[in-house]
C-alpha cells in the first residue's frame, strides 16, 4: 500500500476514532502567500481533499465529515464562489468515474435548496451510486451551518408535537439528534482544523458536543496523510471522560 509512512506505525488500529470532522481551511491564503488567486487555492485544497478521504478509507476510519462550504461563505466574491462549486462539480465527476474502484459512501450534508439543478442532480447520482458502500461514509457539508441544522431540526420537532405525534416532554437529546439532517451521523470524536484557526465555525456544533479537538498552523493545501496520522496518535493519548471523572 503506497500510504505506508513511519508515524502510521503508531497508530493502534483497534483505538481508530469512529468518527472524524475536518475543517477544510487555510486554501484562499495559501494561493495569496503563492501570488496566486484564492480560487487556486480551492483547486489545491480539493487534491488533497480527495487525497485525505481515501487514505481514511485505507487505515480503517468509518465516518469523515468535512466542511467544504458554510452558510457564511455565500458572503465571499461572486468569482470564488462559482469556482468553489465547479471544483465541487469536478470532485463529483471524478467519483461518478472511479466509484466502483474507490467504494467510499458519499453523502452530502446541509440545506442542498440554494445549488443548482445540474449540481443537485450530480449530487444525487453519486449519492445514489455508492449508498450501499460499507467501508468509509464521507459526509461533505455544502451549505452547512451547525446552528442552522440544530435550527432545522427544532422545527421538526415543532412539528411533531404539533401534529400530536411527539409531547413536548419526550424530546430528548437522543430523539432531537434523529432529527438533524442525518439521523444516523452520530457524534464526533475527532475534529481537525489546520490553518492556524482555533474555533469550530459553526461546523457540527450538536454532534461535536464531546468531540477532542486538533489543532495546526499548516494550511489545508499542504496537510499530508502523516499529518492526519500525528492528529490520530494524539487522540489515542488523550482520556477521554464525557464529564466524569
Amino acid at each position: 500500500m503506497g500510504w505506508l509512512n513511519k508515524k502510521k506505525e503508531s497508530i493502534d488500529p483497534d483505538r481508530l476514532p469512529d468518527h472524524v470532522g475536518i475543517i477544510m481551511d487555510g486554501n484562499g491564503r495559501w494561493a495569496q502567500k503563492r501570488g496566486l488567486p484564492r480560487y487556486a487555492g480551492h483547486v489545491a485544497g480539493a487534491k488533497v481533499f480527495k487525497t485525505i478521504a481515501y487514505y481514511a478509507r485505507d487505515i480503517g476510519l468509518k465516518n469523515l465529515t468535512v466542511y467544504a462550504f458554510s452558510t457564511e461563505n455565500w458572503q465571499r466574491p461572486e468569482e470564488e464562489v462559482s469556482r468553489i462549486m465547479k471544483v465541487l462539480e469536478e470532485f463529483i465527476d471524478d467519483a461518478l468515474n472511479t466509484f466502483e474502484k474507490e467504494r467510499v459512501r458519499i453523502r452530502f450534508l446541509g440545506d442542498m435548496s440554494a445549488f443548482s439543478g445540474v449540481l443537485l442532480e450530480k449530487m444525487e447520482r453519486i449519492v445514489e451510486a455508492t449508498k450501499d458502500f460499507s467501508g468509509l461514509t464521507l459526509n461533505i457539508a455544502m451549505n452547512y451551518g451547525g446552528q442552522h441544522e440544530i435550527a432545522y431540526a427544532a422545527r421538526e420537532a415543532a412539528r411533531l408535537v404539533q401534529a400530536g405525534l411527539l409531547k413536548p416532554e419526550d424530546i430528548t437529546p437522543e430523539v432531537f439528534g434523529k432529527m438533524l439532517y442525518f439521523d444516523d451521523c452520530d457524534s464526533v470524536d475527532l475534529v481537525i482544523r489546520p490553518s492556524g484557526e482555533k474555533r469550530l465555525s459553526n461546523f457540527l456544533l450538536w454532534q461535536s458536543a464531546y468531540a477532542e479537538f486538533w489543532y495546526s498552523d499548516i494550511l489545508w493545501p499542504d496537510f499530508k496523510p502523516e499529518d492526519l496520522d500525528q492528529a490520530i496518535i494524539d487522540y489515542q493519548k488523550r482520556n477521554r471522560r464525557f464529564g466524569g471523572v
